[in-house]
């Protein structure tokens, strides 16, 4: 197969995945069920990336498995949130403001755009569809350390604020125990680590330096759009 067609049929399957989400939202009337679904689809990418263009070397794999760690973690975490509570404040201000036309922009600018940006942090992904890069490095090294330091912030992170979420006299507090005491968001910390390291993952590969755009995309939605500015204006 091309990596034309791949990339293609890739897209397209990620299309059909968020139209699906949405459908079962409006059901369920939770459109928060779309951050449940955020690290399962980029396990749908890179997965159907590997079966279409099953040729590599270790260095593709062994991101692929990371991913799908972090995935495979964040999803837990989100679902034992999602049903434990209503739905996100977030999206129940959106579903204020946007009034009678709450339907058609939740699909565009919550389902479908979280799609397209799924799609931009996945980057990575078209690179290692070839790759040839069969030697480890100091740097891969230093890369796997580091995803590994992420990693760890933001499960212990999820986890202390789970934990503090649970006792009723917390109710209303802010979190700063734990490794919330030193970082007023150390789990997007560790989440922007992690998408750093499968940049540095990368730079071996033909024009590898392109991959920034991933770690870019994820750090400027969590500092500057969806992230850290909708909790502090909310705490």
């Amino acid at each position: 197969m091309t990596l034309f067609n791949a990339i293609i049929i890739v897209i397209s399957s990620v299309f059909v995945y968020m139209t699906t989400l949405f459908l079962i939202a409006v059901l369920v009337k939770r459109n928060d069920l779309v951050d449940n679904a955020w690290g399962m689809g980029f396990v749908l990418i890179y997965w159907l990336f590997m079966a279409l263009m099953p040729t590599g070397d270790w260095r593709r794999l062994l991101i692929t498995l990371l991913i799908t760690i972090w995935a495979l973690r964040l999803s837990l975490y989100l679902y034992l949130r999602y049903k434990d509570k209503k739905e996100d404040f977030r999206y129940v201000q959106w579903r204020k403001d946007w009034g009678k036309n709450w339907l058609w922009r939740s699909y565009l600018q919550v389902f479908l755009l979280q799609g397209f940006f799924m799609l931009s942090i996945a980057y990575p992904a078209f690179m290692i569809l070839r790759s040839r890069v069969y030697t480890f490095t100091f740097l891969d090294a230093i890369a796997i350390l580091l995803w590994l330091t992420g990693f760890i912030f933001e499960a212990v992170s999820d986890a202390q604020m789970m934990a503090f979420k649970k006792k009723p006299v917390n109710k209303g507090r802010v979190m700063n125990q734990g490794l919330w005491r030193y970082s007023r968001h150390p789990n997007y910390f560790g989440e922007t680590l992690m998408w750093w390291s499968i940049f540095l993952l990368c730079l071996p590969f033909p024009k590898g330096y392109l991959a920034i755009f991933s770690p870019l995309i994820i750090t400027t939605l969590l500092l500057r759009v969806s992230g850290i500015p909708m909790l502090e204006n909310k705490y």
